[in-house]
């Protein structure tokens, strides 16, 4: 049975995943930005956010990433499924 972390690496090699730095380590999550209306349609929110393998990052809230040159910071982190996958959510600095 594959492993997430498997599933993980087999996207990166085709190049659908993100480079994000923490510190001095560099890893390859799902970093996503859509657009979703608010104010019944007056305004646009923006929701990053990055997915991980839990075995590959620790995260928590108040931590800083860099993502392509731009800051961002941790405001939530919850598991997802059954744990090995971890979701991010981040406003851009």
């Amino acid at each position: 049975m594959a492993q997430v972390t498997d599933l993980y690496e087999a996207a990166g090699r085709a190049g659908l995943l993100t480079d994000v730095m923490v510190g001095s380590l560099t890893v390859q999550c799902v970093f996503s930005a859509p657009d979703e209306l608010a104010l019944d349609g007056l305004a646009l929110n923006r929701d990053y956010h990055l997915e991980y393998p839990s075995a590959w990052l620790t995260l928590a809230v108040g931590d800083t990433v860099e993502i392509a040159g731009s800051p961002y910071r941790v405001r939530e982190v919850r598991q997802l499924r059954d744990g090995s996958e971890m979701q991010a959510k981040l406003p851009r600095l």
